[in-house]
C-alpha cells in the first residue's frame, strides 16, 4: 500500500464517487479507478462494490478505511511536525573532533552554520582520531571529525576536506638550503623527531606515507610523543627537532619566521579528512541537517 493509493480510497468511500474523487484529488477518474483496482489486487479482497446505481465500501473496505484515514492524518501531523521543527531549528548537537579538524576546519564550517541556522548549538569534544571513533561508537557523539580512517564496522566514514601533510623544520641555516627543493626523505634518519600520540590521525597517515617511500617509522629518533600539534609546533620553533604535521597547524608560525616546512623531496603528501556518524544510529533531526552540511562544504 501508498499513500496515494490510500488517499483515493478514502475519497471514494467519502464521496461515494470515483469521479468526484478525482476531481478533490486533481486526478482523472480513471487513476482513481487504478489506484483502487491496484490496492485490491495487493489485499486480495474487493474494497469498493460499484453498481449503476451508487459506490459504497464492502465490509472489508469499512474495515481499511479507519486505519486508512488513521494514517493519511499521521501522515499530515508528520508534514506538520517537520515544517514546524524547520522553522524552529534549535537544540544541541554534540560532536567530537580530533585535532586538525577540529581546530582547522571545524570553526570556519560552524561559523557558516550558525549563520543559516543561529538557534542551534554545540557541544564539542576535542581528541585524536581513535576516541573520536569511540565517542560515535558508543553513541557519545552524534558526529565525529578525524584526520584518519580507522577500522570500525559499526561507522560510516565519508571525507569532507583534504589535507596536506609537511614536514616542519627549525628556521636554521642547514634546512634553508632545502627551499625550493623539498626535504630528503633519507635526512629525516638523521633528525631528533617529534611525533603526535598514537591515536592520532596525524601520525597514523605519516606512519603510512613514510612506509610507501620506504622509510620505517621505528627507525626515526623520536625524542617526544605529544598530544598537543600546538606543543610540536612550538618545540619545532624552538630548535629541538622536526615533525610531520598539517599544514593548516603551521602557517601562522611559517608566516612569522618561526619555522619553515617542506615537502619531502618535492613529494606532495595528502590526505582525506573524515566525517564519521553510526552505522545503526538514527541521527536526530538537526544533527542530519548538520551532517548534510557539512559533507558538502569544503567542496563547494
Amino acid at each position: 500500500m501508498d499513500m496515494k493509493q490510500l488517499e483515493a480510497f478514502v475519497y471514494v468511500v467519502e464521496t461515494c464517487s470515483f469521479s468526484k474523487a478525482g476531481e478533490l484529488l486533481h486526478l482523472t477518474q480513471p487513476t482513481i479507478s487504478s489506484h483502487i483496482a491496484s490496492l485490491e489486487r495487493e489485499l486480495k479482497i474487493k474494497l469498493i462494490v460499484r453498481t449503476t446505481k451508487e459506490t459504497y465500501p464492502s465490509d472489508a473496505g469499512k474495515l481499511l478505511y479507519n486505519y486508512a484515514r488513521e494514517m493519511l492524518a499521521m501522515r499530515e501531523n508528520a508534514v506538520q511536525a517537520i515544517q514546524v521543527f524547520s522553522r524552529e531549528m534549535r537544540g544541541t548537537i554534540s560532536v567530537a573532533a580530533s585535532t586538525i579538524p577540529g581546530q582547522y576546519y571545524l570553526p570556519r564550517l560552524l561559523q557558516s552554520f550558525r549563520e543559516k541556522y543561529p538557534d542551534i548549538k554545540f557541544n564539542i569534544q576535542m581528541t585524536d582520531s581513535a576516541d573520536v571513533v569511540d565517542q560515535v561508537t558508543s553513541r557519545a557523539a552524534e558526529v565525529g571529525f578525524t584526520g584518519t580512517e580507522i577500522d570500525a564496522p559499526k561507522c560510516i566514514y565519508r571525507e569532507f576536506a583534504d589535507d596536506k601533510l609537511v614536514i616542519i623544520t627549525p628556521n636554521e641555516p642547514r634546512f634553508r638550503q632545502y627551499i625550493g627543493k623539498g626535504f630528503p626523505i633519507r635526512n629525516l634518519l638523521d633528525e631528533t623527531f617529534l611525533s603526535r600520540e598514537k591515536g592520532s590521525g596525524t601520525r597514523r597517515e605519516t606512519e603510512s606515507f613514510l612506509r610507501e617511500l620506504g622509510i620505517d617509522p621505528n627507525d626515526l629518533q623520536t625524542a617526544v610523543e605529544v598530544r598537543s600539534t600546538e606543543s610540536i609546533i612550538k618545540m619545532v620553533s624552538e630548535g629541538m627537532g622536526v615533525a610531520v604535521l598539517s599544514r593548516s597547524a603551521c602557517e601562522d608560525y611559517q608566516q612569522f619566521g618561526k619555522v619553515l616546512t617542506f615537502d619531502f623531496d618535492n613529494i606532495s603528501l595528502r590526505r582525506k579528512l573524515y566525517l564519521i556518524k553510526h552505522k545503526n544510529n538514527i541521527l536526530s533531526p538537526i544533527a542530519q541537517v548538520f551532517y548534510d552540511y557539512a559533507k558538502n562544504f569544503y567542496k563547494k
